[in-house]
């Protein structure tokens, strides 16, 4: 995985040795980037603001994370189970979707941040379990195939991207 551009995320940094971790401190980056605004009046506007119509509030960004999070944790158990599994192609359209079909702006922040926790203790788990001959194991992604280093890298770059996008959207 290249470096991201517009977030600076550099996947090859995250290795076999260290993606339990990069998986495991997402609840609580994003604990202290939401839960840490405080709890004034102002709490939950601020977390539900968005700085324009076409970008996501806070809140938003941190429901998607958390089910990018059980989703590519869905992935990860299926490549680890399974032999040289299919997983469903990307859908541009998807994460917008969700977030209306979900309506990501009106749930709470704490359940919000509580189940990307979960998700992220629960998906580092099964990476801390990976066995070093399990690692070479891939699945097919649309004319791709993956690996599990290539699924952990996936999720902890969408988890620092969007941090990145939180903080610039409580920043408004």
């Amino acid at each position: 995985m290249e470096e991201c551009a517009e977030c600076g995320f550099d996947g090859s940094a995250i290795s076999e040795m260290n993606a339990e971790m990069a998986i495991r401190t997402l609840g609580s980056r994003y604990d202290a980037a939401l839960i840490g605004v405080g709890f004034d009046k102002n709490f939950h506007t601020l977390l539900r603001q968005r700085p324009d119509p076409q970008t996501w509030s806070a809140l938003e960004y941190a429901a998607h994370v958390r089910d990018v999070i059980a989703l590519w944790g869905w992935a990860l158990h299926k490549t680890l189970t399974e032999d040289r599994p299919k997983l469903p192609s990307a859908d541009p359209d998807l994460p917008d979707r969700a977030a209306a079909e979900a309506s990501y702006n009106t749930q709470d922040p704490i359940t919000v941040v509580r189940e990307l926790s979960a998700n992220a203790d629960r998906m580092a788990n099964k990476v801390a379990a990976i066995g070093s001959d399990q690692w070479r194991l891939t699945a097919a992604f649309g004319d791709t195939e993956v690996t599990l280093l290539w699924i952990v890298r996936k999720v902890a770059h969408e988890g620092h991207h969007h941090l990145i996008d939180i903080q610039r959207s409580l920043k408004t």
